[in-house]
């Protein structure tokens, strides 16, 4: 029992399990336009009127870039094993090709030593949404050329850094970069291109490949992914509601699933592909993965859309449930079940899990005493990490578990009114405090530690 747990024992997870915690470039460093980095379209997209609900950029963000240290001396003070960061690709090369900008090199140098000092391993993501604006201009992930530009990035990071990140991540979240970005246009780069949003995810799968072969020919010797995944659950036992559910599916998770991991693609969408898949395409995608990297926040309801949306399907609100602050429901039975119907799915095919983002957004800051008590939070991190610890007793390999994230930071369209953090950072004063969450997993962390020696 610990009393940081509210009452309750911690979730007894397997021996060697790796916890850790999560960022990302543009949501955390600010300095957008410092020591040569060139914009990204996430710089464009937030500093064009109305794309942001608060008006706000990730201009300075955490301000992570001048901050690091502070922020590594509190992922120690955690007694975090592993952070998950991803490195911003317009700092390494401006324009997205080229000679890569010795400054933006050296301070992903610093970072990692500073981890490594800290008793803290690195998991490097190579992209996180923030594409070159140049290469967007150039068509971005319609244009088939950007995969070779990737691989030229992930090249040199490789050199660079595969003699001290433990694990990589060539692309995180393909799918809500094809959704969100190019067929919605919610995200960055913006576009609205629905169906037609297709090929770029089959680029951005190839650009994964093509990364992990050039990182393993540098010595990297742990690539997996990070996709994110959600249970799709009909709205109704109608028909049209099941084909909607079976197609969105194919879409956000098989399109993902399927090409790493058996090296195709769902039927359902082969009609879709036929003009953009080229030969050694899905040989590229299908690398061997030392990890499978999921992403997971909330199930899904699906329903088929009116004759005339431009969608066959549509989400509806899933009730019953609690939610978080962005209106999400927490339903932690959902990441057990995802679990334990993939490694039934997938079997051999199926590499060890990493859970590499899970967390919730809730707004609650200081009182008068400086305390954060975000007891809702808390509760949120136990119940999945019991989800979790229940799949591993049904023979799930998960590894590890990467809480999203270690600070409130820049939320994408969200702007600053959605924090996930473990640590409350005040974005006038950039003062951090960590909250009651941090403790509780702290404390699970090191009660973790000690039954395992």
């Amino acid at each position: 029992m610990d009393p940081q747990s509210g009452g309750g024992a911690f979730p007894a997870l397997p021996p060697g399990f790796r916890f850790g915690t999560s960022t990302a470039a543009y949501q955390v460093e600010g300095a957008w336009a410092e020591d040569g980095r060139g914009p990204s379209v996430w710089d464009t997209f937030a500093h064009t009127p109305g794309h942001i609900n608060d008006g706000s950029t990730g201009d300075v963000a955490c301000d992570h870039y001048h901050r690091y240290a502070e922020d590594v001396a509190l992922m120690q003070r955690l007694g975090a094993g592993g952070y998950r960061f991803s490195i911003s690709w317009p700092r390494i090369q401006p324009t997205g090709s080229g000679k890569p900008e010795g400054r933006g090199l050296g301070f992903y140098d610093r970072l990692i030593d500073r981890l490594l000092e800290a008793g803290v391993q690195p998991m490097a993501t190579l992209y996180h949404w923030d594409l070159p604006q140049a290469l967007e201009d150039d068509g971005g992930w319609l244009n088939r050329t950007t995969i070779d530009r990737f691989a030229e990035y992930a090249a040199i990071l490789g050199e660079r850094f595969a003699d001290r990140v433990e694990h990589w991540v060539p692309v995180n979240e393909p799918n809500v970069v094809m959704m969100m970005g190019y067929a919605i246009g919610m995200h960055a780069p913006g576009r609205v291109l629905m169906f037609d949003a297709v090929p770029a995810a089959h680029h951005l799968l190839v650009a994964h490949g093509r990364a992990a072969i050039a990182l393993r020919a540098a010595g990297a010797t742990s690539i997996g992914c990070a996709n994110n995944h959600a249970p799709m659950w009909p709205a109704s036992e109608d028909a049209a509601d099941v084909g909607a559910t079976k197609l969105f599916d194919a879409l956000w998770n098989g399109m993902f699933l399927e090409p790493m991991l058996l090296g195709r693609y769902p039927a359902d969408l082969a009609p879709l592909l036929e003009d953009v898949v080229q030969d050694g395409d899905l040989a590229t995608i299908r690398q061997p993965l030392d990890f499978y990297g999921i992403n997971y926040y909330h199930p899904m309801r699906v329903g088929a859309a009116p004759d005339e949306s431009e969608m066959p399907f549509e989400l509806r609100d899933l009730v019953g449930h609690p939610v978080t602050d962005f209106g999400w429901p927490v339903v932690p039975e959902a990441l057990r079940e995802w679990l334990i119907v993939l490694r039934a799915r997938f079997r051999a095919a199926l590499p060890p899990l990493m859970i590499t983002e899970n967390g919730a957004s809730y707004a609650v800051g200081p009182d008068e005493h400086g305390v954060v008590d975000d007891q809702a939070r808390i509760d949120y991190l136990e119940g999945h990490l019991q989800a979790i610890a229940d799949a591993c007793q049904r023979g799930v390999d998960v590894r590890g578990y990467y809480a999203w994230s270690l600070l409130d930071n820049f939320e994408w369209t969200e702007g600053y009114t959605q924090r996930f953090g473990l640590v409350h950072v005040d974005f006038e004063t950039q003062v951090r405090t960590p909250k009651r969450s941090f403790d509780w997993y702290a404390a699970l962390i090191r009660a973790q530690t000690r039954s395992t020696g």
